[in-house]
């Protein structure tokens, strides 16, 4: 990482032979280039660590970062000054003020039988003298506007005087701007934003922050010293790729109900609209996750398509009975089982599939990752040791109860993915993204699931997800929140572990309604999730809105 020859001063001359200096300053080097405070606290005299605690130490070191604004720093060769001084020439590439080439002028003593440091703050910036202190003054340039997919400006205005100029549903995926979060005051402040200034927070507003904001102008002090300039420059228009029309219907769908639906183009990963929470609110998947447990049972050997399964109303795990909705009697083939939502089947099956080849299955599709999209919560399963063995944990999880959770945006990716036969788009809320894909599930796997999930809409639980002239493929879920037991059979005296009372069967809030899919079938066009916290069936309640923001996004993606 030496740059032979920065920053050096005329008639220097380098340090040759056994000298215990060069070391020292190689390593003094090394180590404020990386960061490592501690290591770097090592290297100073006793005298001075006598004076200043590492915290102390490090922070001087941090504060001086953050007000250059520095990415990162380069070290030369160390050269030989004046008496027991080194000089070490540095270049620091800064954000705010391109690069910046100088020197530290380290002064060397001896510490018992060690050569040290003799410290001092002026250490913590090149070309910094006794007593000065760095100090930056900072002009914001005027925020960029962010416009839809077809070039509609969603708002614009300064950080603290934004104003939509759409309606109301375009408006509500822009998002808000506030106070710097303190988890993320760090970054803005080494990115030279000052501490006082409005930022996004949340919606689109977050998402391009960086890009809304353009680069901070401002001047670098040391004292009253000048040590470089620059000018503000504004950011360009973020186009996104949300369509006006599909973002109105999805708004419109959700109304004031609690809940998320996403929508996802599945060829390019494009995020077509994001109505209410559904990139940051968690729920349990509930059954549309038996497409990731189908997926597994098919790609590990646990299932194949000409499976059979015994017909009946639950299954027992564990010494634990888990009973079909409603304590219907379904199974036979793995396609009828799926189209009806068997929990007698996927439940056993999730336990066959085992820990490993589940979590694996389903972090292939995006669970316990970052989807890349900030603000977006990462939808999570337990690992493989977490499960454990027990056929019951591993039953649950099968079919989306259990610790499993997960936003409506990531189980548009996972019918996403299973529309574009195993390969999985990244998702993008930026118009002209590469649309990047990767093949995670094998193309043979996906085609049989969405065989299956489109079983589901013509002769399951779906059925009220069709779509006049077109082959829809999804998957119903009804995530129960407190109790997977249904008022069969339930001794009031005696109520499920977990609850009080036997649960009410027309009690909507004990579940999560969800629907997952995408259409058409053969050649998707549009991939979309439903969410729908305390409303009942998947099928009685998130299907018909499936239904309304395909019908939208189908009719604008033409």
């Amino acid at each position: 990482m030496a740059l032979v020859g920065v920053g050096l001063v005329a008639g220097a001359l380098a340090i040759t032979g056994a000298d215990d200096r060069l070391d020292v300053a190689e390593r003094y080097g090394v180590a404020w280039a990386k960061g490592d405070y501690a290591n770097l606290y090592q290297l100073i005299s006793a005298s001075d660590r006598r004076h200043v605690t590492v915290e102390r130490f490090a922070e001087l070191q941090q504060q001086a970062r953050q007000t250059a604004t520095v990415e990162r720093i380069d070290v030369g060769v160390p050269v030989k000054a004046d008496g027991d001084r080194v000089r070490l020439p540095v270049r620091l590439t800064t954000e705010m003020f391109g690069q910046l080439r100088g020197e530290l002028l380290l002064p060397m003593l001896k510490d018992g039988d060690q050569t040290a440091v003799d410290w001092s703050q002026a250490l913590t910036f090149p070309g910094l003298k006794t007593g000065e202190k760095m100090r930056r003054t900072t002009t914001l340039p005027p925020r960029a506007e962010i416009q839809a997919a077809d070039g509609t400006t969603l708002v614009r205005g300064d950080s603290g005087k934004r104003t939509p100029t759409s309606d109301v549903a375009l408006a509500s995926i822009v998002g808000q701007m506030g106070p710097i979060p303190d988890a993320e005051r760090s970054q803005f402040l080494g990115d030279g934003v000052p501490s006082d200034a409005f930022v996004g927070t949340t919606g689109l507003e977050r998402v391009f922050e960086k890009r809304l904001r353009g680069t901070p102008g401002g001047t670098l002090y040391a004292g009253q010293r000048v040590i470089a300039s620059t000018e503000p420059e504004a950011g360009e228009a973020v186009v996104t790729t949300i369509v006006p029309s599909i973002q109105r219907a999805a708004v419109t769908a959700l109304g004031a109900r609690l809940g998320g639906i996403a929508v996802v183009k599945p060829s390019s990963g494009a995020i077509l609209a994001l109505a209410g929470a559904a990139f940051s609110g968690l729920q349990p998947p509930g059954s549309t996750f038996k497409i990731v447990t189908a997926t597994a049972a098919l790609r590990f050997d646990a299932a194949k398509m000409s499976s059979t399964y015994p017909v009946q109303t639950s299954t027992t795990l564990s010494g634990v009975e888990l009973q079909n909705a409603d304590a219907e009697a379904c199974g036979g083939t793995l396609t009828n089982s799926f189209a009806h939502s068997c929990n007698s089947v996927f439940a056993p099956l999730g336990a066959k599939v085992g820990g490993k080849h589940l979590v694996e299955t389903a972090e292939a599709f995006g669970f316990n990752d970052d989807l890349g999209i900030p603000g977006a919560a990462t939808s999570s399963i337990p690992t493989a040791d977490q499960l454990g063995n027990d056929d019951l944990v591993l039953g649950s999880t099968a079919i989306g109860q259990g610790q499993v959770q997960a936003t409506a945006l990531q189980m548009a990716l996972v019918a996403a993915t299973i529309g574009e036969r195993g390969e999985r788009p990244k998702l993008s809320l930026a118009k002209g993204a590469v649309g990047e894909r990767e093949r995670v599930i094998p193309r043979q796997v996906a085609s049989n699931v969405t065989s299956m999930m489109a079983a589901v809409v013509s002769i399951g639980t779906g059925a009220a997800a069709k779509v006049d002239g077109v082959k829809v493929a999804g998957k119903t879920g009804t995530a129960e929140l407190r109790t997977t037991q249904t008022t069969t059979d339930c001794d009031p005296d005696n109520p499920p572990a977990g609850t009080t009372a036997c649960p009410d069967e027309d009690d909507a809030s004990d579940t999560t309604a969800w629907f997952a899919g995408f259409a058409p079938a053969g050649s998707p066009k549009v991939a979309i999730a439903i969410q729908l916290p305390g409303q009942g069936k998947g099928g009685d309640t998130a299907a018909p809105v499936f239904r309304t923001v395909m019908t939208a996004a189908l009719k604008s993606q033409k």
